[in-house]
């Protein structure tokens, strides 16, 4: 009578700890990766999310088409006489707004990270702690860009000049960028302090909004009351607006960029603590 071996019923070879050793340590530890590599290797990993979900692209495209149109063609007339006329003025603001607008969605990718048990992993890795983070940041620099790119293709198209030229832009959108990123840290820390992606929205729009709204992106703030200009004078967006908009009509607004760049400090310097705080205590 003949017996059937199943293959849970099949014995290993016993594995002793010295062949296991040799088979696991094979040859010397590879170095532990810089500051740099890991960060740039998780800013590579949020472009690759976009490659795989390509309608994360639809804030960075379609939004900011639909917010030069709407603003230029609903408002122009009103305010400058003619759309042609306001979209000097209007550009460079709703090109500010827009962009900053769409820096909260890093605190949702973030949130959306933990929920899945993913930042459990980067945890554990041998790297600099805030290279996630950073990578996040990085990553959402390439949408910051590609969302100017396309905002300024659209504004030259429906009569936009800029009298600074192709140096001008850049030098606008570098900084633009630049206070993007630091921005963003503010929705790190939401996307770590609060608990679902809709709770971080909520938050982030309730802070944006004002800040991009009470500001001079739509019009002089000569025009408001004198209590709320002293708002609007002050607010980081206004000091981001006017530099961006005078970079791009070729002027050189040193006290502008300062504040700008002061803000930017900051912002890292106040909210990058408090974010890796949580990070590590998450």
């Amino acid at each position: 009578m003949s017996t059937a071996t199943t293959p849970e019923a099949k014995e290993l070879a016993p594995v002793s700890t010295e062949s296991l050793a040799e088979l696991l340590v094979t040859g010397e530890r590879p170095p532990r990766p810089s500051a740099l590599s890991a960060s740039l290797t998780f800013g590579w990993r949020a472009m690759l999310k976009i490659k795989h979900v390509p309608e994360q692209l639809f804030d960075v495209t379609a939004f900011p088409i639909m917010m030069v149109l709407m603003y230029t063609y609903l408002f122009g007339g009103a305010l400058a006489g003619s759309p042609e006329e306001y979209i000097q003025f209007l550009l460079p603001g709703i090109l500010v707004m827009s962009v900053v607008m769409i820096t909260m969605y890093t605190g949702v990718s973030v949130n959306t990270d933990i929920e899945k048990g993913v930042f459990d992993r980067f945890r554990s890795l041998p790297i600099w702690r805030p290279s996630t983070m950073v990578g996040y940041l990085l990553g959402d620099a390439v949408r910051y860009t590609l969302a100017s790119a396309v905002m300024l293709t659209v504004g030259i198209i429906i009569g936009y000049r800029p009298d600074g030229g192709i140096v001008g832009v850049l030098a606008g959108i570098a900084l633009l960028v630049v206070f993007s990123f630091a921005f963003s840290w503010i929705w790190t820390m939401f996307g770590l302090l609060l608990r679902t992606e809709k709770s971080v929205m909520g938050v982030s729009m309730m802070v944006i909004f004002p800040l991009t709204f009470l500001s001079n992106v739509f019009v002089d703030p000569r025009t408001m009351p004198g209590w709320l200009q002293a708002f609007v004078n002050n607010s980081p967006i206004t000091h981001l607006s006017s530099a961006v908009r005078e970079l791009m009509a070729g002027d050189w607004p040193a006290d502008e960029i300062a504040w700008t760049l002061g803000w930017a400090a900051v912002l890292i310097l106040v909210f990058g603590p408090i974010t890796m705080r949580l990070y590590n205590r998450k």
